[in-house]
């Protein structure tokens, strides 16, 4: 077998490798045939709730499952292409098994990525939260870019993006802001970016020019439905309304539609002013609010198993860090990886992890935009 079929090979090994252990191979075997058997009793719709859960859940397991054992079966038939052509010495037969391979070590990739995607909420469309932090103007700019930023990666991904709440800048940018993210697994895809965000520039705002370090916080929580139920008391709640800012009308810009929910037992706040009804907008809010609840009941029940829960409104400056550093040179350079790209949009064909967005690199055209991970 050539260098380049082993490879191939290897890649997809370690993919499927990974599928396995993210599903509990012997486990996932098991429940699925339990499940099999559930779905075969005529009594499972006396409850249609429950019984929609366990057809859910057979779905996703059979699909995983089959696609891991659909991959091993193209593979061997490929390997078996390719030692055919290599001991008969047709060159066209041994390059159709090597492009085979390469296309199943493509596919292993992204079904690796979807088999990861597999926690509770993961599916769930998701709602995400910017707020600037220390610094004034250059954090509310900063907090900007990293909105723009996210709403170009949800589009380029295929998904739908709102603004639920938007509060601008004194001068310029954002002093908060909330899109709702909808599509397929849009949590899953987005959860790893909540934590603190921390740019080092040549500030644009600074007639001296010099370096300021400014911070924003993104909060990423899911979506949930009706089946979930939180229980929230009333009297935990204090409810403000104020005018909505920014565009959109008179309506919206004249009156006190735009509501903030605070959680006091809890200090979680969200707010809403995407509607011009202060009643939809309320309900909204109080969506976000179990969201928010929910996605925190979920990280205590996570490292409850592994003893590691730590809140994250405990979380200092020093902990879950993702900094960006602008230098004035012409090239975008990650320094995890050390790819150098000549254009911003080189680096937005990737996943979510954000090396560079496309709203950093509109707003520093012409400079070089070096990132790296702190943790």
């Amino acid at each position: 077998m050539r260098a380049e079929g082993q490879a191939h090979i290897e890649r997809i090994e370690a993919a499927l490798s990974l599928v396995r252990q993210s599903l509990d191979w012997e486990r996932a075997l098991r429940r699925l045939e339990e499940l099999d058997a559930r779905v075969q009793d005529p009594t499972l719709w006396d409850d249609p709730k429950q019984a929609q859960a366990i057809t859910q859940e057979q779905k996703r397991l059979e699909t995983a499952i089959n696609t891991v054992r659909e991959i091993e079966s193209e593979m061997a038939d490929a390997i078996e292409f390719v030692e055919m052509g290599e001991a008969e010495s047709d060159a066209d037969v041994e390059r159709e098994g090597l492009d085979t391979l390469a296309r199943l070590a493509e596919r292993a990739d992204r079904d690796k990525v979807q088999a990861l995607l597999s926690g509770e909420a993961d599916s769930y469309d998701t709602y995400l939260q910017i707020n600037a932090g220390a610094g004034g103007t250059e954090s509310q700019d900063w907090a900007e870019m990293l909105l723009r930023m996210y709403a170009r990666w949800a589009e380029r991904r295929g998904f739908k993006v709102e603004t639920v709440e938007y509060a601008a800048g004194d001068q310029a940018g954002i002093k908060s802001a909330t899109l709702l993210i909808k599509g397929e697994n849009a949590y899953g895809y987005a959860k790893t970016e909540s934590g603190v965000h921390r740019l080092v520039r040549i500030s644009p705002y600074d007639s001296s020019a010099r370096r300021h370090t400014s911070f924003s916080s993104v909060w990423v929580y899911p979506v949930i439905d009706d089946d979930i139920d939180i229980e929230i008391n009333p009297s935990d709640l204090k409810i403000d309304t104020y005018r909505a800012s920014g565009a959109g009308g008179q309506h919206v810009n004249t009156t006190d539609s735009a509501v903030r929910i605070t959680h006091q037992p809890t200090g979680i706040v969200v707010a809403s002013q995407n509607d011009r009804s202060q009643h939809k907008n309320r309900a909204t809010a109080m969506n976000m609010l179990k969201a928010r609840l929910f996605e925190r009941e979920m990280a205590e029940r996570e490292a409850a198993a592994s003893g590691e829960y730590q809140e994250k409104s405990d979380i200092g400056w020093g902990h879950q860090i993702r900094s960006y550093v602008l230098q004035p040179y012409q090239m975008v350079k990650d320094l995890r990886t050390g790819v150098q790209s000549p254009t911003p949009d080189d680096v937005l064909d990737g996943a979510l992890d954000p090396f560079i967005s496309a709203a950093l690199a509109q707003r520093v055209t012409g400079e070089t935009v070096e990132v790296e991970d702190e943790d």
